[in-house]
């Protein structure tokens, strides 16, 4: 009952962190990779071993390479993201690649991806990301089709909206801001794990949700009269140690990931990590406390 009790401070904290991330988003912009803005993809093979990523970026530097990324692949391998080359630069590449005498490079992959395949992509993306939100509220709204007081089943999937468009704000807010200080580039890879923590924490939400309405049940069954704040609440309290725990495991092995994977999903296990803390907040201390307050709104509006 704290939670929902104190709802307005938990809505202050929200509308805060959202403001955060929309104030990165708007400042910086999302720095877009090559999946996104065409560009050329080269994967370099070392024999020999592959040299350390400072020594190769600064040959690369040197070259006049710009806004690159440059991520470890397989054993020997490294994949390099670049804008269009110039003839000369493409001709140059496997001796601008090749650092110090033992780490010749051997180029065993060039694709160039057009501006146009990148437009596509990102349309692509974005309607995906809209079709998913679509569904989950087609599904919410047909599963507590039963419960109609006292709120409505689309009630509930609005909330679940509102609750998932925070999930995805505060990963794109904070992937603007590592963009504008360390070049983070966002790829098709960012938008698999935003699709991925919106199917986790919708997750969490319909669980609370599905508690929610049971209680609603047993207290119909028992004729029993209960002010729907104290069910959500309770229903909440009854599911807050199985969402913590489970967001909890799941964190600890992003963070590990982040830390000691491969510098090829490093981003992708961050987005997730920053993503799934986001929508364990948001499913305990957003999503409820919005179902009270529309409740209690319509209350009002009623009387």
């Amino acid at each position: 009952m704290f939670i929902v009790k104190h709802r307005n401070v938990f809505f202050a904290i929200s509308g805060a962190i959202t403001l955060a991330a929309l104030v990165s988003l708007f400042a910086f912009g999302l720095h877009l990779g090559l999946d996104f803005t065409g560009g050329t993809l080269v994967q370099v093979t070392y024999p020999a071993g592959r040299p350390a990523p400072q020594a190769l970026s600064a040959s690369l530097d040197a070259a006049g390479f710009r806004g690159y990324s440059l991520r470890e692949a397989n054993t020997n391998d490294y994949v390099l993201r670049a804008g269009n080359m110039t003839p000369e630069m493409r001709e140059a590449l496997p001796q601008t690649l090749s650092v110090g005498g033992a780490s010749l490079a051997s180029v065993a992959q060039l694709t160039e991806v057009g501006p146009t395949i990148g437009t596509e992509l990102r349309n692509k993306a974005l309607i995906a990301l809209g079709l998913v939100l679509l569904c989950i509220l087609l599904f919410i709204a047909f599963a507590f089709r039963k419960v109609s007081q006292p709120v409505s089943s689309w009630r509930y999937g609005l909330i679940a909206l509102i609750t998932l468009c925070f999930d995805m704000i505060v990963p794109v807010g904070f992937f603007a801001f590592l963009g504008y200080w360390v070049g983070t580039q966002v790829d098709a890879l960012f938008v698999t794990a935003v699709l991925t923590i919106l199917g986790y924490s919708v997750h969490d939400t319909i669980v609370v949700f599905d508690r929610t309405r049971e209680n609603l049940q047993i207290n119909h069954d028992r004729n029993r009269k209960e002010d729907f704040a104290e069910t959500a609440g309770r229903a909440l309290g009854q599911t807050l140690v199985r969402s913590t725990n489970t967001s909890l495991t799941t964190a600890l092995v992003l963070l590990v990931l982040c830390v000691l994977g491969p510098e090829s999903t490093r981003y992708f296990a961050l987005t997730l990590l920053v993503g799934i803390i986001a929508g364990t907040y948001s499913s305990i201390f957003l999503a409820t406390p919005l179902l009270v307050a529309v409740e209690r709104w319509r209350g009002g509006k009623k009387k």
